[in-house]
């Protein structure tokens, strides 16, 4: 029998997962498996942990632009049916704006960080995931990437669940930017990394060199539209 305790109010013991095995009961704190590991076609997984994701969904307002954000399934083609990930999977992430009656938008992750603290302080231990006004810079030492889009309003990150902070609360916080849509440049765009390649531009090819600046520091000089909206959005994991 192997007991899984978790001392979070957050997790949904439910959710626990051994192997394919489902809990065989459960509480509000812990799961318990009376079942042999050979049963549920478990194998230990080197530097393998379990990671627990309670994600806070929300919407937000401003004018008449509405933005989203949700954990999805795999192939983003609903909600997400489970909110547990192991190291190494891809954790499916959209975001979207309702444009409304709003010109064309094209919808950007400007920033998003991981850190031990529902709010960002200087104290803060921080985990960069998108920087630079754009670029993916996770994808660099991961698998991590945008996905490519379905509609300019939407933005589709696969993110590979990661190492940090073990046995802590992980709060990742990002920023959403909607765009004129032929209004890239150094710091309006979505990089990242591709292995054996380099930096990719995610909505035109043409404009790759728009990502030569995520090694080093993106600025643009041009003015900033009126059409741009910030926001930032929360997870909790």
């Amino acid at each position: 029998m192997l007991v899984w305790t978790d001392s979070r109010s957050q997790a949904d013991t439910s959710l626990f997962r051994l192997g394919n095995c489902f809990p065989t009961r459960f509480t509000a704190r812990e799961a318990v498996f009376s079942v042999y590991f050979k049963d549920c076609n478990f194998r230990r997984m080197v530097n393998w942990y379990p990671v627990i994701y309670e994600p806070v969904f929300n919407t937000y307002g401003q004018g008449d632009l509405v933005f989203h954000i949700s954990l999805m399934n795999a192939d983003f083609s609903g909600p997400a049916e489970t909110t547990s990930f192991r190291l190494g999977s891809f954790i499916p992430i959209m975001a979207s704006v309702d444009q409304r009656t709003h010109q064309p938008l094209l919808l950007l992750l400007e920033e998003c960080l991981a850190s031990t603290s529902p709010e960002l302080h200087p104290e803060s231990y921080l985990y960069p995931i998108i920087t630079n006004q754009g670029c993916l810079v996770d994808s660099k030492v991961s698998r991590s990437k945008f996905e490519p889009r379905q509609k300019p309003s939407e933005i589709r990150l696969s993110l590979q669940a990661f190492k940090f902070a073990l046995g802590q609360q992980v709060f990742i916080h990002c920023s959403l930017v909607a765009w004129d849509p032929v209004g890239l440049d150094k710091t309006k765009k979505a990089c990242h990394y591709v292995k054996d390649h380099g930096w990719e531009l995610l909505d035109n090819a043409a404009l790759g060199n728009l990502c030569d600046c995520c090694d080093s520091s993106c600025k643009s000089r041009k003015i900033r539209s009126t059409l741009s909206a910030y926001w930032s959005f929360l997870f909790i994991f």
